[in-house]
Order: C-alpha cells, then structure tokens, then sequence
C-alpha cells in the first residue's frame, strides 16, 4: 500500500499543471470527489455490481463452499485464529465477492491491468473474509494447507500455471502538522482508489490448470484483500499511447476526482479476452472538445481490436457511447493514437445494458 507525505502531495499537486501520467501515476491523491453527478454514477454501478455470498461452517471440521459460479473454497479444519492468535470454535461466517466476467469488473470498478499498466487477462478475481460473532478471524500462519480454490476455467494457449495477483484499492498518505498545544501530528488517511485497484504479483504464487478437474487451482493464505488468477496479456509488437477524446458531456470535476466517483469513465476491452482497461488517468490543459483521459504511455499494443465504453454524469443526466475499434499506430510525427467519442443520452437502464453487453465483445 503507497504512502505519501504531505510535501509529496503538494509537490505532485503543483507539478500536475506540467506533467501528465507516465506509467505510475503520480495524481492518484485526495481531495475525496465530492460531485452528485460522480455520487450518482457510483450508486447506480454499485447497486449492480457483484454481490457478497455468506456462508457458514464449522471452525473445527471445516468443510467445501462452492459458489453461485461454480468455484469451490475447502475449508481446512482449525485453521482459524483469533487476531489474538487464539484458536477459534464453532460456526464461522465466510464472505465472498467473485468476480468473473467484464461487466462485473466495470460494475465493481475492478479492471485488470497491474500496477505499472500492463495488461492482464483474468481467471477470477476474488475477496474473502471471516468472521465470529462480528468480529474478524485470521487464518492460522503456521498452516500449510492455507484455504484451496479450485476455479472453474482453463487459461489459454495451453498455459499449465497462471500468476497470482493481491489487489490494493485504497491510498494511504500522511499529512503532517501541529496540534493546538503546538506539537507535531501526524495523520494518516486512506481513500479509494480511482483506478479502481492496483494489482501486484504475489512472490511465488501460481494457479494450477488441473486438465481432469477443469479447473483453476491456488491456495489463499491470507483474507479480507482483493486476489486475483492473472496472465500477463503479453502482446508482441510495437505499442502506444492511446489519447481519449470525449468530444461533448465529459464532466469537468472528473479531473479533481480523487475518491473514486468519477462522474466521466472509459473502459476497454480488448476482442475475446477477459480483459478490462480502465484509462483514468485525465487530459491536462486540453483545447476544447479534446477533453478525456489516456492511457498509460506506450502501454496499448498497435492493431488490437476490441471494445470502449464512455461513460459520463452531468448534471443528473447520463451519457454513454459504444465504440468498437482497431488500435492505430501514431501519425506521422505523433507519439500517440487517438479515438473520439461522440456520447448520447441514456437512461440508467440503457446504461446497464450497454455494461452487460461487453461481456460478449
């Protein structure tokens, strides 16, 4: 989890005005987003996105949980502490969040791509916590066993073990000051994330394809983070920066949106995969009509096609466009492509169904 101090966020708020995002970036900080217009797109995807399954099971005898899309989760027995370290008895809440297609990760603001903008291709995303009596539990740090998830999809091109990713979707920075008897103080905040969440490889963490079970399998040592079974998209051939210009309706307060409630968004997603591309990162000091967002530098490979979805709120109303496109390499003397959107009234049904439907893109 990244932590800033308040000099870093001063100087990275003043030098906002000259630099744009290069492959980190630098402008992901607070103030919270406080716009009705990106409090309302937020309420409408939240409202849909992926529900949180709760089951029960024994902490001594442990069991198989298996989800409303098929993934199992086995349990072992004792494997739960207290955060004491004590061991727990009796019957154990379990929560889990799955995340599995495109729709979802746009509704649940889970895209994949990992912390420095490469682009991944998911098996499964997953968030999974335990509690007794409403109170927390930990899994026991000297178990071997961990808890095993078996994850019903097979990776492409034959790939017999796919990276395990840990998702973080808060920012954590500090400020610095004095208190009212002059002493130092120092506090320390956390908001949500506006690239939805930062996905980094977990050290020596694999999914295992088993061919007569058909399933994904990894082990979950750890709870209450986002997990996620990731290949590297691994695009051959040359890349670039993909410059997003929403022609009318982008909503100006999305550049001070810090909180994650942007009330203009992009999402693409590349043909056939299981893919989400999240650009966040807003147009600097842009001539009019080029208002929009980036990517991440020489990050998007030339000749891929796939799908965006423009997405904005502006004054109550909603706006959206669909657009299938073929990645261009840059014009002459250019150092990026470019594609417009040109956004149409939508109501919030309309809206929802335009999500849903790039599950099949």
């Amino acid at each position: 989890m990244k932590t800033l101090s308040f000099k870093t966020i001063a100087f990275v708020i003043a030098a906002a005005a000259t630099f744009s995002s290069c492959k980190r970036s630098d402008l992901e900080l607070p103030p919270p987003d406080n716009s009705a217009d990106g409090k309302m797109l937020a309420a409408l995807l939240g409202s849909h996105a992926a529900k949180t399954e709760t089951f029960s099971v024994d902490a001594a005898t442990g069991g198989v949980l298996t989800t409303a899309k098929g993934t199992k989760f086995n349990i072992p027995s004792h494997i739960f502490v207290t955060s004491g370290g004590a061991p727990v008895t009796g019957s154990v809440t379990i929560s889990i969040r799955e995340i599995r297609d495109v729709s979802s990760m746009i509704l649940t603001d889970k895209p994949t791509t990992t912390s420095n903008g490469e682009i991944l291709i998911s098996y499964g995303e997953f968030f999974v916590q335990a509690q007794q009596n409403n109170q927390p539990v930990q899994l026991r740090k000297d178990s071997n066993d961990g808890i095993r998830v078996a994850v019903p999809a097979k990776p492409a091109n034959g790939a017999r073990e796919v990276p395990m990713w840990s998702g973080d979707t808060t920012i954590t920075y500090t400020s610095n000051g004095y208190n009212h008897i002059n002493q130092p103080v120092t506090i320390t905040s956390q908001v949500a994330a506006f690239k939805g969440v930062q996905w980094n490889q977990i050290s020596n963490s694999f999914a295992l394809f088993n061919p007569s079970t058909g399933t994904m399998n990894f082990r979950l040592d750890s709870l209450i983070r986002w997990v996620n079974c990731d290949a590297l998209a691994g695009d051959p051939g040359p890349k670039t920066t993909v410059m997003a210009y929403f022609t009318n309706h982008f909503n100006n307060e999305t550049g001070a949106s810090y909180g994650g409630e942007q009330p203009s968004m992009l999402f693409f997603k590349p043909r056939g995969r299981n893919t989400l591309i999240k650009f966040y990162n807003v147009i600097m000091q842009p001539a009019a009509g080029k208002e929009g967002f980036h990517s991440y530098q020489t990050s998007i490979p030339v000749g891929l096609q796939g799908t965006f979805l423009a997405i904005s709120a502006v004054n109550g109303q909603y706006y959206a466009e669909q657009k299938d496109v073929t990645i261009a390499a840059p014009a002459a003397g250019d150092n990026y492509s470019s594609v417009s959107f040109n956004l149409q009234p939508v109501d919030a049904n309309g809206l929802l169904g335009l999500i849903n439907s790039m599950d099949g893109k």
